[in-house]
């Protein structure tokens, strides 16, 4: 894998993988902030997971949503103290426990980027039925 990020001006950056670009911003003009694309990146790689399995236990579902909050240490370097994630997702309540195992499977085994920030800093989860 690999990026290459351009300074465009201030605090912005374009980063670039094969084509893709996204923008980051460290004054939230422009894009989001470097963090901030750290904990949309363990919401989109345990996202993935959750639709990869639930799709293979058959399990219909609509509506995923995966919110990502961490509180940082005052001092720098400024780190997470801890990760949480709320899935909200529509299924039937009768499948909960799968939808459950798909999501402790993915942050447990399957997600690399939850593997690597774990290291530093404990994700927590809960899930809401829509």
């Amino acid at each position: 894998m690999k990026t290459t990020t351009t300074w465009v001006s201030d605090h912005r950056f374009v980063s670039e993988q094969e084509g893709q670009t996204i923008s980051m911003d460290g004054n939230l003009q422009h894009g989001m902030s470097p963090k901030a694309l750290l904990l949309a990146g363990v919401a989109g790689c345990s996202g993935v997971d959750v639709v990869d399995i639930l799709q293979k236990m058959r399990v219909s579902f609509s509506k995923l949503e995966v919110v990502a909050e961490a509180d940082q240490t005052d001092e720098h370097p400024r780190v997470f103290l801890e990760i949480n994630l709320l899935y909200r997702l529509d299924f039937d309540p009768a499948d909960e426990e799968k939808v459950r195992k798909s999501i402790d499977l993915s942050l447990e085994k399957y997600c690399g980027v939850a593997a690597m920030l774990r290291k530093n800093s404990p994700i927590q989860y809960r899930l809401e039925r829509r």
